[in-house]
């Protein structure tokens, strides 16, 4: 027998964690580290930073990781620390202080879901602007001790992580996270086992694993498909935000919807409202749908409830932002879903398409969401514009200006953004019931109270902080991927802390437009070469790896900015996240911001930079059009000039040139002597003060509530007592209306004024006889009147004259209204016939709609 060289089975390798051990005295961090409360709260993360500032460095501010990596001898050093430790027991005190607070029992509950969350940079479940704001959301509902908790996933890739080649490609590279080395826990049933929540998908199921997140007092729940429980189709399930293909992305939608909604029933979790910001997440109200069909109600009853508790929040109008799926691909995941509900399949796809009848069309996430939802808003008031006619089509009978699209502008969470230097300067000047108060602008006046030289002083602290954070974070990846080390060290050495800072940060999309300030190279490279007035440029930002047209932006901006006249005054900064935003927003002097008018529909970079004296420079578009104040900041026309974007880009790039010349650049070095610029601080005073308190994420929550949670939980409440007796005769008064609709007809009218016309000052009667079919007062009209002078398609409502019931006869009502001519001009007018019910919250929950001869 010849005996083999060598002969090795294959490991069946077996994950290990070995935890640390904590003292005793030390045990309390552990508790802190896994609550993201720190994530916002300075006091915390210096009290992390002191226990090792190294280390603290090298895991990347992850509390999780620094306690797990702590050498024993430190941990002794620590306790034997009277400083430290003194600082360990005052910051559990007053986390537990917060902790202990039991939640506000008298607003409504609320589930909110997102596909991506904006915490913290060390749990990368996030991409840009809508995780941020969702991110914030939490943290503002934590503080504010509302009830409420989140649904999202647990990626094991996240984003990608961003770097540039040596000629400024975009690579992009997804690392895998380490659950265990994460702020996060599993959630475990009462055996101790991880709870597993069952997805159904076609034929088969997924197996979800239940994370959370403590986000101070809420929680926030992850859906994470990559388990051994899973088959090597649907681990990725969960892999990375926004990646793989179309099949992908309706299975991620499924699973954070409908997955999202069972993971709350086996945890017992029901709320008063449930939350889809963004469209990704509308599945959720399908299987409320579906549970409420289940507990015996029909799908029109079930349709009442689930409308009523449900509230989309849409976040862009460019259309790559709305997902639409192929009936073939959709039908295959959803093909079950009309039984369960008990109607057509026409029916079911129908909810997805602005014209249900339409078989070319595919189904829309957002069509779906507006149409099981009772409310929709936007993000900013112009983007509710925006977003009435985006959804125009789905509400047929009305003009954009009359649906029930709301909005809330955007804002974002102060204790996170805004630098520990100015949260002391905060908490030294303005009231002490500041936090309880921040939108209150006369407490933000304190502002002027704070001498020029405090104010310069903190935004020089801040400005060399960042150039200390480039230099630290970036000398290593330059030196690799940049060739030349003796470039390297010049462009650091070029850096000027003293310098005109100005940012544009932001994901590389090219409605942003960030290559509008290259449009006449030769008059911006005077403006960053003057030796006595310099002007420095930091580019940040992420493009989507399909978007070659962004990732094109990227490459031309970095090559630029390699050229001799502007190394060192124009630098491109790769991997833009949280940790880098916040050194960003707090560190340079102007936030500049160049949308495509109206496609920003809020932005809330710009929000943060007010929060540190920072001061905006940005298109009229977004929230900027709410919040520019004349000397608070400067702003380009809302309005175009022109219809070809070529000549609008040059019009807006010589205009930011023009202001750069004109006005920014001499103010910021109209210095006195001592040194600073006191109609520099002056401005920023003044945004400070007028600006930054309107646009808290505590205003954007308390809007939310007012506007919409408020109202909602009570109609909710009424629909559903007494066996939701209010639900189902609302379905019943709709189905005979529906049922009826055709046949509602008019017996005789007298139109002659709108037949004929009329004059100023003059009163004319229009009378109408309508048979109602025996529904008993369930219809209204009423006379819409447009201007006729607008051309093209555009059209604006006039006026509505509403008619009133004079007399009723059987089935017979006559409705009269008078109307007084006020004004001479072209006008058209038609009467429109409507369904009327006092318990319907508005008119398009039952679009039902006739105009009248």
């Amino acid at each position: 027998m010849k005996i083999k060289a060598d002969y090795v089975n294959t490991p069946q390798w077996k994950e290990l964690t070995v935890k640390s051990r904590l003292p005793e005295q030390l045990k309390c961090l552990d508790e802190l580290a896994h609550n993201l409360w720190w994530a916002w709260t300075y006091e915390a993360r210096d009290l992390f930073k002191s226990l090792d500032e190294s280390l603290y460095e090298e895991v990347g501010h992850n509390p999780v990781v620094l306690l797990e990596r702590l050498s024993y001898e430190r941990k002794e050093a620590i306790v034997k620390d009277k400083t430290i430790m003194k600082n360990v027991k005052d910051v559990y005190a007053k986390f537990r202080a917060y902790m202990d607070v039991k939640p506000d029992s008298s607003r409504p509950s609320v589930a909110y879901f997102c596909m991506e969350f904006g915490l913290s940079q060390v749990l990368k479940i996030y991409s840009g602007g809508l995780g941020m704001l969702a991110g914030d959301y939490l943290k503002e509902a934590s503080d504010s001790n509302v009830n409420m908790c989140a649904v999202g996933f647990l990626y094991r890739y996240g984003y990608f992580t961003q770097s540039l080649s040596i000629d400024g490609q975009q690579i992009a590279k997804y690392d895998a996270q380490n659950f265990n080395s994460l702020p996060i826990e599993h959630v475990l049933d009462e055996n101790g086992n991880p709870v597993v929540v069952d997805v159904p998908y076609m034929n088969y199921q997924v197996h979800a694993y239940v994370w959370r997140a403590n986000v101070g007092r809420i929680s926030l729940y992850l859906l994470d498909t990559d388990n051994d429980l899973n088959s090597e189709f649907d681990r990725p399930i969960t892999h990375s935000l926004y990646g793989g293909d179309w099949e992908n992305r309706l299975k991620q939608e499924i699973l954070l919807g409908i997955g999202g909604i069972l993971a709350l029933k086996k945890l017992g979790i029901q709320k008063d409202i449930y939350h889809c910001n963004e469209g990704h997440a509308a599945l959720c109200n399908l299987q409320r749908l579906c549970d409420y069909v289940e507990s015996g109600l029909t799908f029109n009853q079930a349709m009442e409830l689930v409308r009523a508790s449900s509230l989309y929040t849409v976040h862009t109008p460019v259309p790559a932002g709305h997902d639409y799926f192929d009936e073939a691909l959709f039908g295959k995941y959803m093909g079950g879903y009309p039984a369960k509900l008990g109607i057509s399949w026409e029916e079911f796809i129908g909810m997805g398409r602005e014209n249900p009848d339409d078989h070319s069309e595919r189904f829309c996430m957002s069509t779906f969401a507006c149409n099981t939802c009772q409310e929709v808003n936007g993000v900013s008031k112009l983007h509710g514009w925006v977003s009435q006619k985006m959804f125009a089509p789905l509400w047929n009978g009305y003009f954009p200006e009359e649906n029930h699209v709301g909005y809330v502008t955007n804002g974002v969470h102060f204790p996170t953004w805004a630098a520990s230097e100015w949260r002391h300067i905060y908490d030294k000047y303005f009231d002490k019931n500041f936090m309880n108060d921040q939108s209150n602008e006369e407490i933000w006046h304190a502002i002027n109270t704070v001498s020029d030289e405090e104010i310069w002083k903190t935004r020089m602290t801040l400005k060399q902080k960042l150039v200390d954070y480039i230099r630290e974070k970036f000398t290593e990846s330059w030196l690799r991927n940049q060739g030349d080390p003796a470039r390297v060290v010049s462009l650091l050495q070029r850096i000027n802390p003293n310098a005109l800072m100005i940012g544009f940060c932001r994901r590389f999309a090219t409605y942003k437009r960030a290559h509008l300030l290259f449009t006449d190279i030769e008059r911006l490279a005077k403006i960053v070469n003057d030796p006595e007035h310099p002007v420095l440029f930091f580019f940040s930002g992420k493009a989507h790896p399909a978007d070659g047209a962004g990732q094109g932006l990227i490459k031309k901006i970095y090559e630029i900015s390699q050229r001799p006249e502007f190394l060192g005054k124009i630098i491109f900064l790769e991997d833009y996240d949280m940790q880098l935003a916040r050194r960003l927003v707090s560190g340079v002097d102007i936030w500049m911001n160049t949308p495509t008018r109206p496609l920003e529909a809020s932005g809330t970079s710009g929000e943060k930079a007010e929060m540190n004296g920072v001061v905006n420079l940005s298109v009229l578009d977004g929230w900027w059009v709410e919040g520019y104040r004349e000397g608070a900041g400067w702003a380009l026309p809302e309005k175009r000039t022109y219809e070809n974007q070529s000549y609008q880009d040059q019009l807006d790039a010589a205009t930011i040139y023009g202001l750069l010349e004109n006005d920014i650049i001499p103010l910021y070095y109209n210095h006195n002597k001592k040194g600073y610029s006191e109609d520099w601080i002056r401005v920023v005073k003044n945004s400070i003060s007028t600006i930054a308190p309107h646009y808290t994420m505590k205003r954007q929550l308390d809007d939310y509530y007012d506007k919409f949670y408020n109202r909602q939980a009570l109609r909710f409440k009424k629909l559903a007592e007494n066996d939701s007796r209010l639900a189902k005769e609302i379905a019943q008064w709709k189905e005979a209306v529906a049922e009826r609709w055709d046949a509602i007809h008019v017996v005789s009218k007298d139109t002659s004024f709108i037949d004929n016309g009329g004059e100023t000052g003059m009163k004319y009667t229009m009378t109408y006889v309508i048979d109602e079919q025996g529904l008993k007062d369930a219809v209204g009209l009423e006379l819409v009147t447009l201007k006729n002078n607008l051309g093209g398609d555009d059209r604006e409502v006039y006026r509505i004259h509403p008619f009133k019931i004079k007399a009723h006869e059987g089935n017979l009502y006559t409705f009269e209204a008078i109307i007084e001519p006020d004004e001479a001009g072209a006008f058209r007018s038609c009467v429109r016939m409507y369904p009327k019910n006092a318990n319907l919250p508005h008119r398009q929950d039952f679009c039902y709609v006739k105009w009248l001869d």
